[in-house]
């Protein structure tokens, strides 16, 4: 399963580690999945969306 939020999209993020000699070695930024049930068209669903997205949905709920 690949680490994707299914609302957003967003996927890991690729870089360099940096130590103190400054030396590169490649590493990875994995987004922060949560496993939530989410009502779509009345029907609850599981997905798996970022933490920055499940607080914008929540943010939104509480407005509407």
């Amino acid at each position: 399963m690949s680490r994707v939020c299914e609302i957003t999209g967003k996927k890991a993020l690729s870089g360099n580690n940096r130590s103190h000699s400054l030396r590169a070695t490649r590493r990875k930024w994995n987004v922060n999945l949560q496993n939530v049930t989410i009502m779509v068209d009345g029907k609850p669903k599981k997905v798996r969306i970022s933490a920055r997205a499940l607080k914008t949905l929540k943010a939104q709920a509480k407005n509407a």
